[in-house]
């Protein structure tokens, strides 16, 4: 402290010439200004620091209040999320499933329709191979009938004379006469 009023005390010692000058004096200037200095610094910017720190402990308290709320909410979505995705998850095995067991179906179906095609081609198979063969049958008689009868014409033309035709027909007319008589 006296080093504060030894300060003062060298004011009064200044020439009185009106003139200004620095005092160059490190050790009584240097404390004097300072404690000034800090004296104006905590009367005055006392209030204003006051205020930036509650502000600034507002806009913390703030941030952190809203992180909290936007966690809630993320969390919120995130379980919203997870019940959706196993719900799609359980959808998915059961279209899965069914759709095994549908696909197991028509492989059956398709298996037993061409079972069934290929009995019912084979029932035709069969159908027109024994209609190709009665056709076939058919036609061998017909080409039998038709040699024996020119076998048999042959036979006739060159057995049969004038004599032996006319006994013939002389036969027939008396079997057809007698039948007549018959159905009277």
């Amino acid at each position: 402290m006296k080093n504060v009023t030894d300060s003062f005390v060298s004011l009064g010692r200044w020439p009185s010439a009106g003139s200004f000058g620095f005092n160059t004096d490190i050790l009584a200037t240097n404390p004097i200004n300072l404690s000034v200095v800090l004296g104006v610094l905590i009367f005055f910017g006392k209030g204003v620091l006051n205020d930036l720190l509650d502000n600034r402990k507002q806009r913390i308290l703030s941030t952190i209040r809203n992180s909290e709320e936007l966690r809630r909410g993320a969390i919120e979505q995130l379980e919203r999320a997870r019940a959706r995705l196993s719900k799609v998850e359980m959808e998915a095995d059961e279209y899965r499933m069914n759709g095994y067991s549908e696909i197991e179906r028509e492989k059956a179906n398709l298996i037993n329709a061409t079972s069934d095609s290929l009995e019912q081609l084979e029932n035709y198979k069969n159908e027109t191979l024994h209609f190709e063969q009665q056709r076939a049958i058919n036609q061998v008689r017909q080409q039998v009938f038709q040699q024996a009868l020119q076998g048999a014409l042959g036979t006739l033309n060159s057995c049969l004379n004038s004599e032996l035709h006319f006994r013939t027909i002389n036969a027939n007319i008396g079997i057809l006469g007698a039948m007549e008589e018959i159905t009277d």
